[in-house]
């Protein structure tokens, strides 16, 4: 009797994983541009900072396309 040896596949490939900690890595870099714009005087508001181009404009942009290549790592279709 000759023993089959069945190989264990994942269901990604290791190009799938990459992008996928890559589209993961660029949404936490989304969420940390939008954090802060605090002011340490609470009757003190700074619409500049809080309204600023980087948290309004470039961070979702940013999560957007991060959420983008982690759906693309995942509809990849690995070539193992």
């Amino acid at each position: 009797m000759a023993k089959e040896i069945k190989k264990t596949s994942f269901a990604f490939g290791k190009e799938n994983y990459r992008m996928l900690i890559i589209g993961v890595v660029i949404v936490i870099i989304g969420y940390m541009l939008m954090v802060g714009g605090g002011s340490d005087d609470p009757t003190k508001f700074d619409a500049n900072e809080i309204f600023s181009f980087r948290r309004i404009t470039l961070s979702p942009i940013l999560i957007l396309a991060g959420f983008v290549v982690v759906l693309l790592g995942i509809m990849k279709k690995s070539k193992e």
